[in-house]
């Protein structure tokens, strides 16, 4: 099965998603993420994976190919704009959306907008797991 999280900027959602089916996926599963637009990754989402126990650090923030969309067997949407924009898919992809908060957006002190990251991180963690026991 071959998976693409698909986001807005490819900075933190997806990147945190990938990073999961990487970790908890064993080798039934393939994974990578776009965005609609590359921003760069997060350092905020690195470090709350790191908490956990998974570098995401080595992974790119890159921008949606067709030969991705081609690639993957289930594109998952991790946010409405990426969920609006997507393409049309290749006959016989699946798609799932998840209506992912943007934990780039929490203001507050730093300690606050960790723990926004740290939930968001939490919430996707369950969501792969369920996505995993689901499709393999």
């Amino acid at each position: 099965m071959k998976v693409l999280f698909l986001c807005t900027g490819n900075a933190c959602r997806s990147q945190m998603a990938e990073g999961w089916v990487r970790h908890l996926g064993g080798d039934n599963l393939q994974v990578c993420s776009a965005g609609i637009k590359a921003h760069g990754k997060n350092p905020r989402a690195i470090a709350v994976m790191q908490e956990a126990g998974v570098d995401i650090s080595h992974q790119e923030s890159i921008q949606l190919t067709d030969g991705m969309l081609e690639w993957a067997d289930l594109v998952v949407t991790v946010c409405g704009h990426a969920d609006e924009r997507c393409p049309l898919l290749p006959a016989g992809t699946r798609k799932e959306h998840w209506p992912l908060g943007d934990p780039a957006k929490a203001a507050g002190s730093e300690e606050e907008i960790m723990g926004v990251f740290r939930a968001s991180r939490d919430d996707i963690r369950n969501r792969v797991t369920d996505l995993i026991q689901r499709y393999t």
